[in-house]
C-alpha cells in the first residue's frame, strides 16, 4: 500500500449486487453511509476506488464505484479491503472512542506492569475484542469493555486491563460445586437444585 503512510481499513467489498456493477460493502465506520465522506479509498495494491453512489441495504451498503460498470467487473473485486490514510480521519471523537488502528501495537498493562501487546482488534458481531499477545502465551482475546479495559492512553502507548474482568485469572475454585445444580462428580446438590421449585 505504497500510497498510504498509515493505512486504516474502512471497509471490505463483498458480493456483486445486480448486473450494473454495484457491490455490497461491509463498512467499519460508525455511520455506514459516511464511507463516501473520506474521499478515494485504496486497496492494498494501491488501486484507488472513488464512490459514485452509496445507499443502505440492511447491515451493508450498496456502492457504485467509478470504472466498475458490469457484474463481471464487480465480481472480480469481492474480498478487496479498502483503506484510507489515518491523516484523513477526524480526531474529534468522544473520549471513549478509539480507532482500531490506534489500539494496535499498544502495550497491555495490569497492576504489575506491562504484560503484553495488542496485535489486532476484532469484531465478530458481539462487540470489539482485543487480540493480545501475552508473555509466555500465544495470545488471548479480551473484550474491549469498560470493565475489562478500564483505561486507554493512546498518547502514552498503553491500555490498562483488569485481569479478572478480562478473563486473565485462572479459576482457582474448579473443585467447588458449579452453579448448574451439580457437584464436580455430577450429583445433584439437593431437590431444589435438581429441578425442584425455588
Amino acid at each position: 500500500m505504497s500510497k498510504l503512510e498509515n493505512p486504516v481499513q474502512m471497509a471490505v467489498i463483498g458480493a456483486a449486487h445486480g448486473i450494473k456493477g454495484e457491490l455490497r460493502v461491509k463498512t467499519f465506520t460508525g455511520d455506514p453511509l459516511a464511507l463516501a465522506d473520506y474521499g478515494p479509498l485504496f486497496a492494498k495494491d494501491g488501486r484507488a476506488f472513488l464512490i459514485l453512489d452509496i445507499r443502505s441495504a440492511g447491515t451493508v451498503v450498496v456502492v457504485r464505484f467509478k470504472g466498475v460498470a458490469d457484474r463481471n467487473a464487480a465480481e472480480a473485486l469481492a474480498g478487496t479491503e479498502l483503506f484510507v490514510d489515518r491523516s484523513v480521519l477526524p480526531d474529534d471523537g468522544e473520549e471513549d472512542e478509539f480507532y482500531h488502528a490506534d489500539l494496535i501495537g499498544l502495550d497491555v498493562r495490569d497492576d504489575t506492569g506491562v504484560i503484553g501487546k495488542v496485535v489486532a482488534v476484532h469484531n465478530f458481531g458481539g462487540g470489539d475484542i482485543l487480540d493480545v499477545t501475552l508473555a509466555g502465551r500465544k495470545g488471548v482475546l479480551i473484550p474491549f469493555t469498560q470493565a475489562a479495559v478500564p483505561h486507554v492512553s493512546i498518547a502514552d502507548g498503553f491500555v490498562q486491563v483488569d485481569p479478572p474482568a478480562a478473563g486473565l485469572v485462572d479459576d482457582e475454585e474448579s473443585e467447588a460445586p458449579s452453579r448448574s445444580g451439580f457437584d464436580p462428580k455430577g450429583r445433584p446438590r439437593g431437590p431444589k437444585d435438581a429441578g425442584g421449585n425455588r
